[in-house]
């Protein structure tokens, strides 16, 4: 999906191991344009904090009844330094939502996988 489509959950799924539902942000842009980007990528932590916020995503994905949440967002390119700061900023919000977030960058020899969408509306 990628930034484009804010209405739309990249990814959704349940971590093997634990009792965490994960919501997957796919960042698939490079960062020429780092303020668009940001923008974009603000715009896009909004929409799934609503869908978390609002309880849609009992709806949409009910074995997340009664689980914890993790938000991980994977880019594909590696981040400039200022993100950081943009990253620790968005924490702080979603914690009060109790929405760890973590990202990572994918190696070079890495792609991104299949994965199943859920649009917000």
């Amino acid at each position: 999906m990628s930034l484009e489509n804010c209405e739309v959950i990249d990814a959704v799924g349940s971590e093997k191991d634990s009792n965490v539902i994960v919501l997957s942000i796919i960042d698939s842009w490079n960062w020429a344009d780092e303020i668009k980007h940001l923008l974009m990528l603000q715009a896009k932590l909004n929409s799934y904090f609503g869908f978390v916020e609002s309880g849609q995503i009992y709806d949409s994905y009910p074995d997340a009844i009664g689980k914890n949440f993790r938000l991980d967002i994977i880019f594909r390119h590696q981040i400039p330094e200022s993100v950081l700061d943009f990253l620790k900023q968005a924490s702080m919000v979603a914690s009060a939502l109790n929405l760890p977030i973590a990202y990572r960058v994918l190696r070079d020899e890495e792609c991104f996988e299949k994965h199943t969408s859920i649009n917000l509306h």
